[in-house]
């Protein structure tokens, strides 16, 4: 994938077509706003250096998001009030993703400072879903789209008509809420509403990225893959399931993937609120430790 340019709008492509741990990253020219810092590590270094990075913006608390803001930390950063106490310390950013026991804490640890090169980060002041931005040639809107995370946050450049999805990245893994916090309605609601934004370019975080036509029935695709899951899950639950047995189905990753620790828990915090939706509709009961459907 190569740089593109949208009015001062530039879209940095992360390694491997910006596939998870990876990104694509947006700079504003002339402002010096770097938004996602996990492309390309060399990229961005040549950036700071070559033009500039006066503020980082990130759409959200997640790692696979931050994973080069250590290049940053003199570099004022701002994000959403609700996603900022995950960035503040790493067991915070542990119990986001709901992490309890200990030996997967600790892997996550290694990951996290490893991989990711978490460092401690208070926000200088927060982005507010509703507010607008007015540089010298652009005017952007800040919108607020809880799902993923309870603070996710997506911008339309209105003068080049470019909206930023951040991670409704409508590729065909489909909507990813598998943190503490996240919620499968919230999710299809903040979907409905950017897919009613009047965009000419739509710009997403992982593998395809840009977008100069209308995803059109893309998005129906792309949300049609929770209601996917859920009926996979019902098939399942023909007879009672454990959640053990529930995660060593992958129903959400298709196939197991290492480190499991990681993607184990990942697809455990999927299934639950798929079940705990499925629960208070009475269509799925829990008998002792197990979940069956009713019908």
């Amino acid at each position: 994938m190569k740089e593109r340019c949208f009015g001062p709008i530039r879209f940095i492509p992360g390694e491997n077509r910006g596939k998870y741990p990876f990104c694509h990253s947006l700079y504003i020219d002339g402002a010096g706003i770097l938004i996602d810092p996990a492309s390309d590590r060399n990229r961005l270094k040549r950036l700071y250096d070559e033009s500039g990075v006066r503020e980082v913006w990130l759409s959200h608390w997640h790692e696979d998001h931050f994973m080069h803001l250590d290049l940053f930390e003199e570099v004022p950063l701002l994000i959403s009030e609700q996603d900022a106490p995950q960035l503040s310390a790493l067991d915070l950013f542990l119990d986001g993703y709901g992490i309890e026991k200990e030996n997967h804490r600790q892997v996550w640890r290694d990951i996290i400072i490893k991989q990711f090169h978490f460092r401690p980060r208070n926000p200088a002041r927060f982005l507010k879903g509703g507010q607008q931005i007015r540089l010298k040639d652009l005017t952007i809107d800040i919108i607020h789209t809880p799902g993923h995370t309870p603070g996710h946050l997506c911008f339309f450049f209105k003068e080049p008509g470019v909206l930023f999805l951040g991670d409704y990245d409508l590729t065909a893994f489909g909507p990813w809420y598998g943190d503490r916090d996240s919620s499968i309605q919230e999710t299809i609601s903040s979907i409905k509403r950017l897919k009613e934004i009047p965009a000419t370019i739509w710009l997403t975080c992982h593998e395809t990225g840009i977008f100069e036509k209308d995803p059109g029935d893309l998005w129906d695709q792309y949300l049609a893959v929770i209601d996917y899951r859920e009926h996979r899950l019902l098939d399942f639950l023909n007879q009672p399931r454990t959640m053990t047995d529930i995660v060593d189905a992958w129903i959400v990753y298709q196939r197991p993937r290492e480190p499991k620790e990681f993607y184990a828990l990942t697809e455990e915090m999927i299934m639950q609120k798929h079940l705990d939706l499925l629960v208070s509709n009475s269509t799925v009961v829990k008998e002792g430790e197990s979940y069956v459907r009713t019908d």
